[in-house]
């Protein structure tokens, strides 16, 4: 299927194509009642934005239906094709909710009202307290009192699970193979519902500019990320793994992800959910050392302790990294924030301190590598002789001005080249304009808004990465769709949502019906879940990914 990504309108042309206004919303002159009606409520994607504001507005509304439309044919998002196949304590929610309840101790229950996120305190929300906007519900507990010593039922649920009760709810409907923009548009969604939130993530990755970046062995690290995790638009990427020399360009979790898998010994990763096509390229892979190259130095790494914890304990490899590029930095971090001076003191522990005689012994016999290079800024994606593909890559040696969050690199002149034959670029990922009907701002990669309200549209709302950019963990994403989804109940008991039944999926089904598309509902997903389950039996992994959207609607009888 292709991939949904309408490309830049100016602002001056929006009101050109903007499509008429919806009667129903635009010119109601009554308001909505939440006593007399049953809101309509449609949600455009079913990652963790759109399932944490499903979960929210069922939740906390008795009679709010919410239907979920999603363009892939299976759902869950990232939590499906973004986390790392050997991370399943993601996918099953443990350091996500055992982190939130350490942040929300830290945070909100000392007695005092101190900020959270998005600026957030405990009393900011009418009836709403830090756990109920965090957990739903998961814990009762006041200012003063102690943290539990083991997490509480609830933070260690398994968020698929969780999204899967959401989804099976009564008042709960999931719409896959449905892709708006294409097969439907914003436009008609808000005609058939109460209100309309865009959770659609983003979908699209930050491309390089540079010459070079379209030589076949260069990549986005998305694409290579959906590769491996079974995104069917990602199945036929099939890079060439072998050379010796691979970089990633980025410093973040994904380039740590990306560097981590191509490393690993394979029998470590046989046993996961990694499809069976990466997994027999990396068993054929002779990349032995991956540089994980950053524009600037070690204090603005974007990367978090336990990626680089995995990364410096990862069997069969050892890490290189420079000294110099630590001179002085102990006395800089002094100061830093304890998640940051942590991570800073094993970067520099690492890179400075002799390993003890077991470490050592392990590191002489690895044969792999990997390194970090910092002041470093990509130029060119050098070409083969044949000019065929990639065989190296020009980096621009930088230096940092201002300081605090105004740092910047810039180029010092001096470049150099680095040979490899892969290269991944791991800068970002971006969000796409759905529907020219839907305000963009291609420069922020968000959908302009207001504590989700989407700015001149009302009754359209946003949550997730396209609501405030692609960035935070799990937990962000969560406590962002809670946000947005009280906004919208705010909004509807104000009377600020228009009035009179709404047909919701019933008008949206026959449309669809009428031009041949075929939504696979939440059942279909769970036949589909249940095939794969049984495929990955008999080589003992939890499951093997179905990849061909064709194969899953034949399975399905379509």
């Amino acid at each position: 299927m292709a991939p949904r990504c309408w490309r830049w309108w100016p602002w001056s042309s929006w009101t050109r194509t903007r499509l008429p206004p919806s009667r129903s919303i635009q010119n109601s002159g009554q308001h909505f009642s939440a006593q007399e009606q049953t809101p309509q409520i449609c949600v455009v994607g079913s990652g963790p934005a759109g399932f944490y504001t499903a979960q929210h507005l069922l939740k906390h509304h008795s009679r709010a239906h919410v239907d979920i439309y999603e363009k892939q044919l299976v759902p869950f998002g990232l939590v499906r094709f973004g986390v790392a196949p050997d991370h399943p304590e993601v996918k099953v929610g443990v350091s996500g909710f055992r982190l939130g309840v350490k942040r929300l101790w830290s945070r909100y229950w000392r007695g005092r009202e101190a900020p959270g996120p998005h600026g957030m305190t405990p009393g900011s929300l009418e009836g709403a307290t830090p756990w109920t906007l965090w957990g739903e519900g998961g814990i009762a507990m006041g200012p003063g009192s102690a943290p539990p010593s083991n997490p509480p039922p609830w933070a260690w649920q398994n968020v698929i699970n969780t999204f899967t009760q959401t989804a099976r709810s009564d008042r709960c409907a999931f719409y896959g193979n449905v892709e708006v923009g294409r097969d439907v548009t914003v436009q008609e969604l808000r005609d058939a519902y109460h209100a309309v939130v865009l959770s659609y993530g983003a979908e699209d990755h930050q491309a390089l500019d540079i010459p070079g970046e379209e030589l076949p062995g260069v990549f986005s690290a998305r694409a290579f990320v959906g590769w491996y995790n079974g995104l069917p638009e990602n199945r036929e990427l099939a890079p060439d793994l072998s050379c010796d020399t691979a970089v990633i360009l980025g410093q973040g979790n994904v380039a740590l992800d990306v560097a981590r898998i191509l490393l690993t010994p394979p029998d470590h990763l046989e046993k996961t959910d990694i499809t069976e096509a990466a997994l027999g390229a990396l068993r054929q892979s002779r990349v032995k050392t991956v540089w994980i190259v950053g524009r600037r130095g070690p204090l603005q790494v974007a990367f978090t302790i336990k990626e680089l914890r995995e990364m410096i304990q990862l069997p069969g490899t050892r890490p290189m990294l420079d000294p110099a590029d630590f001179l002085g930095l102990q006395d800089r971090i002094k100061e830093a924030a304890r998640p940051r001076k942590r991570l800073m003191e094993l970067l520099l522990r690492t890179a400075t301190e002799k390993p003890g005689v077991e470490e050592a012994a392990r590191r002489a016999s690895a044969s792999r590598a990997w390194g970090l290079r910092f002041f470093r800024s990509p130029q060119q994606v050098l070409p083969s002789p044949d000019g065929r593909r990639a065989a190296g890559i020009r980096l621009a040696v930088t230096r940092l001005e201002g300081i605090g969050e105004a740092t910047r690199a810039v180029p010092t002149g001096d470049v150099e080249d680095l040979p490899c034959g892969l290269v991944l670029s791991s800068i970002g990922y971006k969000s796409c304009p759905i529907d020219p009907s839907v305000p963009f701002d291609p420069k922020l990669g968000v959908v302009p808004n207001m504590e989700g309200r989407v700015v001149d549209v009302p009754g359209l709302y946003c949550s997730g990465w396209v609501k405030r950019g692609p960035t935070g963990v799990i937990t962000t994403t969560m406590t962002d769709s809670f946000l947005t989804g009280q906004i919208l109940l705010q909004d509807l008991k104000a009377g600020h949502l228009p009035s009179g039944p709404r047909p919701g999926s019933a008008f949206i089904k026959a449309l669809l019906d009428s031009r041949g598309v075929w939504p696979v509902s939440f059942s279909d997903w769970e036949k589909l879940d249940a095939e794969e389950v049984s495929r990955g039996q008999a080589s003992g992994k939890p499951r093997e990914k179905l990849l061909d959207p064709q194969e899953m609607l034949r399975l399905l009888g379509h």
